[in-house]
């Protein structure tokens, strides 16, 4: 097996882009991620969207995107595993190349979101929910976090001002991230008395919808430095596990055995251990789920995390930095394209590149992206060289 570095990367603003079709914000995108990597060509491409059907009537991307890329007649493929589509699609070309089936490969994500309005955006992200048992009687996604949040709470001791906490440290970062949909801080008693959602969680404990894309390049290590003289970035491993899609399967609601499945298979594979990582970042698409994917990757004891953040533990200072991007949470979560845009923040910190957030003398990175309340997760371990 060939060993695999991202070598190119692109993102444009996130946010409500009413002016750009999906398309536009595709290409615009791509190209950005294929001029950073200096390449002439790419030989395949992964795009990870999760419902670009319901949110903008149009289904068969993989030969549309490729198409307005200039890129056909190359293979193309969507692939979906809800909001983790992302990290699955980058997990895809990681095989690809690994295997030397195909040298260059463009790893993307896109979800447009607002051309809908709220109730169809509900809907939209509520098929990742098992429709049967869960969206019949009305459970939706702010639901059955508020239910882990609640469980959680009620175990450990966590509190409601750690759970705020974890949106003001991901806000302040947001605040420095020119791409972040909302890059403004935010108070605890902002997040507190901010409108109720789902007991216990409030509207600043949620993320947005979101309009954006996010593009990577990869290829052989070996070929790394045939084009921009970029610090060569490195995948080291990579994890995928599922689980239960129904919350009320599951023997414990509050612990993402999807995420730690994940994560033990791309430890295992890179050879790295939680301490070893320098920077995180992770799906918060709610506040608890932060606090439960730091448990699941071993960042913490289990029950330790809200103390953890409420310690200062993961601000980009901290000795785990956690969502120094901002997360979902302050930069934006245009579900098929999180994934890769966690990788993108990953390779700017490895390179040295992320301004005000930079993480000191960061080597070693770890991404985590989940699809749901957690049914499905991909993991990824980035170094540098």
């Amino acid at each position: 097996m060939r060993d695999v570095a991202v070598i190119g990367i692109g993102m444009t603003k996130w946010g409500e882009l009413w002016e750009k079709s999906l398309r536009d914000i595709y290409v615009e995108t791509a190209l950005m991620a294929i001029e950073d990597a200096g390449v002439d060509h790419i030989d395949s491409m992964y795009i990870g969207s999760m419902s670009s059907g319901i949110f903008v009537g149009q289904e068969h991307i993989a030969s549309l995107l490729a198409d307005y890329l200039g890129t056909s007649p190359v293979p193309s493929a969507r692939v979906e595993t809800a909001c983790a589509s992302g990290g699955l699609a980058l997990r895809m070309g990681f095989m690809e190349v690994a295997s030397g089936m195909n040298d260059i490969v463009l790893v993307s994500g896109i979800e447009k979101m607002t051309d809908v309005g709220g109730d169809k955006a509900t809907y939209a992200l509520g098929t990742a929910a098992d429709q049967e048992y869960e969206c019949y009687h009305g459970v939706t996604f702010p639901g059955l976090y508020a239910l882990m949040a609640v469980d959680h709470m009620n175990k450990y001791g966590t509190t409601r001002k750690q759970l705020a906490e974890v949106a003001v440290k991901n806000h302040r970062n947001g605040s420095k991230n020119p791409l972040a949909q909302f890059p403004f801080e935010v108070t605890v008693d902002a997040v507190l008395n901010s409108v109720q959602v789902a007991d216990p969680l409030r509207i600043l404990d949620c993320s947005p919808i979101t309009d954006g894309a996010a593009a990577a390049i990869i290829c052989p290590v070996d070929m790394a430095q045939k084009f921009r003289d970029h610090p060569v970035v490195k995948i080291l491993g990579s994890g995928q596990a599922t689980d239960s899609i129904a919350l009320s399967q599951r023997n414990d609601i509050s612990w993402l055995e999807s995420t730690y499945r994940a994560g033990k298979g791309a430890y295992e594979m890179a050879g790295k251990k939680p301490s070893d990582m320098d920077l995180f970042e992770v799906h918060d698409c709610f506040t608890i789920a932060e606090l439960c994917v730091m448990e699941a990757l071993g960042m913490v004891e289990k029950g330790k995390s809200g103390e953890a953040v409420e310690k200062g533990r993961t601000a980009v200072n901290g000795d785990i930095p956690v969502n120094p991007s901002g997360g979902l949470k302050s930069k934006g979560h245009p579900v098929g394209a999180t994934g890769i845009a966690q990788v993108l923040e990953i390779v700017k910190q490895l390179r040295g590149e992320a301004g005000e957030r930079q993480v000191k003398d960061a080597r070693t990175g770890l991404t985590q992206n989940m699809g749901g309340s957690g049914a499905s997760t991909v993991v990824h371990i980035f170094e540098r060289d």
